[in-house]
């Protein structure tokens, strides 16, 4: 009798597990498509680098105001140096820090790519 109601609670926990996974995967996807959206093609500025796995040449698109290159066909997306640790700063601080900033006039300069 102890046995099953071991076997009944440990049942019950992967349950629990699964949905939390369920949960956090979905929650996952919707992160990814807003960030997505953010992702814009620069339409008057042509680039001339190859993907590097082989593709097509890449487009110019711009995220959180940095100017990045992405790849048409597989969609992957290429940085120079420095832009990776500039879009997370910029993304991992808050919108109350990043408006005080901007209203003492401490706001850096973003890079972009020229």
């Amino acid at each position: 009798m102890i046995e099953e109601k071991n076997r009944f609670g440990e049942t019950l926990q992967l349950l629990e597990r699964a949905k939390e996974d369920i949960y956090f995967a979905q929650r996952d996807r919707e992160l990814i498509e807003k960030l997505k959206a953010q992702l814009h093609k620069v339409e008057d500025v042509e680039s001339k680098l190859h993907c590097p796995k082989g593709h097509d040449l890449s487009e110019t698109c711009t995220f959180q105001e940095f100017l990045l290159d992405r790849c048409p066909s597989c969609g992957g997306v290429w940085m120079d140096n420095g832009q990776l640790e500039g879009i997370i700063k910029k993304v991992a601080r808050g919108p109350l820090s990043h408006w005080l900033d901007k209203l003492i006039g401490k706001e850096e300069p973003t890079e972009a790519k020229t």
